[in-house]
């Protein structure tokens, strides 16, 4: 048992002796601002980092679109697919793609505050409040307690360290950035005010690229213009301030960045954003620490507080683990994502390079949307606004390259894009630059957000004027192909290839499992919303075509040894333990295969997930998330204690951060994982897609007892559940509407209902899968469920 496992209080991971690592430090923010500590005694280091301060400007700083004067390449990938030349195909497929990659996310800076001298040899704990969203380190200087603490608050938009205790000296305050700056220092009064400002990179090339010329980044050398703003590199601003307070001192921060929009050329003059990272910082001074911390920690907990789940009870170091692994995703994520924020990006909030891996941007191929997973089924559905407004903005980028880059009507966007909305394909191969699929999976979160049931007609009708131009261009991607099915074309699986011949491998080719699933997905969920918000609004034209398409779309196939295909036909995979599970789609985060309505399905994603770890899937911390969601869905409490182990062992930090393994380089922190790994354990307690709520659907063995509440399933219900043994003592269901099935696990226990309008008999519905039995509750409402054992069962 490593030290993260011994039993602590809930809601607190605590650890001995500093980070020395970015990946073992702990993370809090404010959707804005973030901060990533280190813990070291008497000398603290934060990294802190900005949601808008990335390299790079707008894409057509002061122009709209414009049109692609030459024919599109497109028809000349599909003749190579239609010939069956999946070679020439990869080839031609370049000109599909454009020629600038995304921008990266940006550090501010590292700020040193040097308050103690820590005794020699004397132990130092820190620890991360997950429910207060506080972070403390503690340890003792001259034989006196030294506390710090640190938060930030989104109500006062600064960074709060207070340092406490009689060892206490006055800090010393440092701060170092990477970029070109300018510091000034003064003094008020007892306050003692710094300042930093500086530019942003005009450009950052990916790391991934390698290389370390003088192209790799670039910073700025114009001047701003007489309103301040510039083409590229952003200018910043970070006001810090130290004051004396009883007991100690208190630092208060305050940073700003020059972004004005996506499409707007940012503010290159740093002097306004200074004043107001001033202003702001003096408003917070006008506050006690107390008010501060009460004002933070009230915001915090309306949001953390809305769902629990206790899995003390079961007496497990494993449950332990999990039930912080649990907490800990999901204040990552009220941490980086509030609403008018950028969403999460690949590392949240957080990041101390200047070329981050993978840019630190976000990943739309699995990652972005894996970071929002958790969200509606923890009650944290407002933080998804970020997403959601990026979303749209990611439409109307998306049409420029609808149009140039394939000729077809609608919007498109790729596998990943960066503050600036990129959306076109970038120019590396095949397998990872032409997917043009990222808004149908994107738009499904909005789908999802609606299923809720609290979205107005106005609301709907946004979202259906939001989804049509997707609609529009998934239709002008669809082909009939030789056996005359309806095929998405060119098509490829994320990031993967296949075996051509001896010779040859390659990525581009049609009807592609994914693509398959997000198209009748996407078309699906269109023609129901338009359906709901009634005549006259959606498109008439676009609803006959996708009503068509819908209703002989080729779905994903299975193959002759019962696995479900990743291609449209039997193919080799050049990597059969390739860390995307793409082809799985329809399981999760889909729905459309069910064990009760699609079962050749069902069991041929479980053999597919099987094969994909036999040959060594699951390598990195997202992926294994990815695992532990489909072994929730699969119904498989086996696999996804191994998935639990693995991602919660090997693939996570000390602090309990998600990695992603580099081979012989550093291990790299990603939040998807984390919050990926936060949805596969609600998927494990509760689920409500297909039209059916499960309890304990998958429960751990290593989850003997437990109880959570404020759990939400697709539709609104609001789920709570108490077991013990394995089995379930009470269930209390907080239901939107009436005639929902309801599984549990067939233990032979009694089932007493208590409706709204009273006891309720007990009627089990056909259909349920083996292991499980069903009931209908026909009425919307509370309801309260009580199990007993049958008579004569004895007790354990």
């Amino acid at each position: 048992m490593d030290d993260r496992q011994q039993r602590v209080e809930r809601h607190r991971i605590e650890l001995d002796g500093p980070a020395t690592r970015f990946v073992d430090r702990f993370l809090i923010g404010n959707g804005t601002l973030g901060a990533a500590l280190d813990g070291v005694p008497g000398r603290e280091g934060i990294d802190l980092s900005l949601d808008t301060l990335w390299s790079g400007g707008p894409r057509r700083p002061g122009g709209g679109p414009t049109g692609r004067s030459l024919p599109s390449p497109l028809e000349a990938v599909r003749r190579a697919i239609a010939d069956g030349d999946p070679v020439a195909a990869d080839s031609r497929a370049a000109a599909l793609r454009g020629t600038t990659f995304t921008e990266s996310f940006q550090p501010l800076g590292r700020l040193t505050i040097d308050y103690a001298s820590p005794d020699s040899g004397s132990r130092s704990t820190r620890t991360s409040d997950l429910a207060r969203g506080v972070v403390e380190t503690t340890s003792t200087s001259g034989g006196e307690a030294v506390t710090l603490h640190t938060f930030v608050s989104a109500v006062d938009d600064v960074l709060v360290v207070e340092l406490l205790g009689d060892g206490v000296r006055e800090p010393r305050v440092g701060f170092a950035t990477p970029h070109p700056s300018r510091t000034e220092e003064r003094t008020v009064g007892d306050t003692r005010w710094w300042s930093a400002t500086g530019r942003a990179p005009a450009s950052v090339r990916p790391s991934y690229l390698g290389g370390d010329d003088d192209e790799a980044i670039r910073y700025p050398t114009d001047v701003p213009d007489t309103d301040g703003l510039v083409d590229t590199g952003m200018a910043w601003a970070l006001s810090i301030a130290v004051q004396p307070i009883p007991g100690g001192f208190r630092l208060v921060a305050g940073a700003r960045s020059g972004h004005r929009g996506w499409r707007d050329r940012p503010l290159g003059d740093p002097s306004t954003l200074l004043e107001h990272a001033q202003a702001t910082v003096s408003r917070a001074l006008q506050r006690s620490g107390e008010a501060l911390l009460h004002r933070h920690v009230a915001d915090h907990r309306s949001l953390f507080d809305r769902v629990d789940l206790d899995l003390s009870a079961s007496a497990s170091a494993s449950a332990d683990l999990a039930e912080r692994y649990f907490d800990l995703g999901r204040a990552l994520l009220i941490g980086s994502s509030r609403p008018g924020t950028e969403p999460a990006n690949l590392q949240g909030l957080w990041n101390d390079q200047v070329r981050p891996p993978w840019s630190a941007n976000f990943t739309t191929n699995i990652n972005l949307q894996m970071n929002y997973w958790p969200a509606e089924s923890t009650g944290l559905g407002d933080l998804v606004e970020p997403l959601t407004r990026f979303i749209g903005e990611l439409v109307d980028a998306g049409q420029r390259t609808a149009g140039e880059s394939y000729g077809l009507d609608g919007a498109a966007a790729h596998h990943n894009s960066d503050l600036w909305r990129h959306t076109d394909a970038v120019p590396l191969d095949a397998h990872w630059a032409n997917w043009p699929s990222a808004l149908p999976w994107l738009i499904a979160h909005l789908h999802r957000r609606l299923d809720d049931g609290g979205a107005d007609h106005a609301a709907r009708v946004a979202v259906l004027q939001t989804v049509e131009p997707v609609v529009s261009f998934v239709l002008g991607m669809v082909v009939t192909d030789a056996a005359g099915s309806l095929v998405v074309s060119p098509s490829t699986s994320p990031e993967n290839r296949f075996v051509v011949d001896t010779d040859h491998t390659a990525a581009v080719t049609a009807g592609v499992a994914m693509d398959q699933e997000l198209a009748h997905e996407c078309l699906r969920e269109y023609l129901a919303l338009a359906e709901r918000v009634g005549d006259g609004i959606a498109d008439v034209g676009l609803l006959a075509r996708a009503r068509d398409t819908v209703a002989t779309l080729r779905l994903p196939q299975v193959g002759r040894d019962g696995t479900l295909l990743e291609w449209a036909e039997e193919r080799e995979p050049t990597e059969p333990g390739h860390r995307h599970l793409s082809h799985l789609y329809g399981l999760y985060p889909g729905t459309r295969i069910t064990e009760s309505a699609t079962p050749e399905h069902f069991e041929a994603a479980r053999r597919a997930l099987r094969r994909r770890l036999a040959n060594g899937g699951g390598g990195t911390g997202w992926s294994m998330a990815w695992v532990l969601c489909l072994a929730a869905r699969l119904r498989d409490p086996g696999l996804a204690s191994e998935a639990l182990d693995t991602l919660l062992g090997p693939l996570s930090s000390a602090s309990l951060l998600d990695l992603h393994p580099m081979g012989d380089l550093d291990d790299v922190f990603q939040i998807d994982g984390n919050l990926g790994g936060t949805a596969g354990v609600v998927e494990l307690l509760v689920q409500g897609h297909g039209g059916v709520l499960s309890l304990l659907p998958t429960l751990p063995a290593e989850w003997s007892a437990g109880r959570f509440r404020g759990f939400r399933v697709r539709g609104g219900h609001v789920v709570d559940v108490e077991w013990s043994r394995h089995r379930p003592v009470a269930a209390t269901l907080r239901l939107t509407s009436g005639g929902v099935l309801v599984e549990l696990p067939d233990d032979g226990s009694m089932i007493a209902i208590a409706g709204p309008g009273g006891a309720l008999p007990t009627r089990l519905e056909d259909g349920a899968p083996a292991g499980r039995r069903r009931i209908r509750l026909d009425e919307p409402g509370v309801h309260r469920l009580g199990f007993a054992r049958p008579p004569g069962e004895p007790e354990d």
